[in-house]
């Protein structure tokens, strides 16, 4: 299930909403389900709010023998079409 964050429509102004919603708080919800409206404590509303992803860094590319040592099989194109394993 995806993360979703969310916080209060009217986060700037005192008393108007609680401390989890005037602060923001992540929630996991199917994606089938629409978008939270209201703060599940206080009820006042809140907007869904669009945050940062987590995408993998490549530091370099994997060579045979640290593929193999993961446990993938190698494998190498010849020039008739055929693939051999390495």
């Amino acid at each position: 299930m995806p993360l979703y964050e969310y916080i209060s429509k009217s986060a700037g102004v005192a008393g108007k909403s609680c401390r989890m919603c005037s602060k923001g708080f992540e929630l996991r919800r199917p994606v089938d389900r629409a978008p939270l409206e209201v703060c599940p404590l206080c009820k006042h509303p809140v907007k869904k709010v669009i945050s940062l992803t987590n995408t993998p860094t490549i530091t370099k590319p994997m060579s045979t023998i640290d593929a193999k040592n993961a446990g993938f099989t190698v494998l190498e194109k010849r020039i008739d079409g055929n693939y051999e394993k390495l």
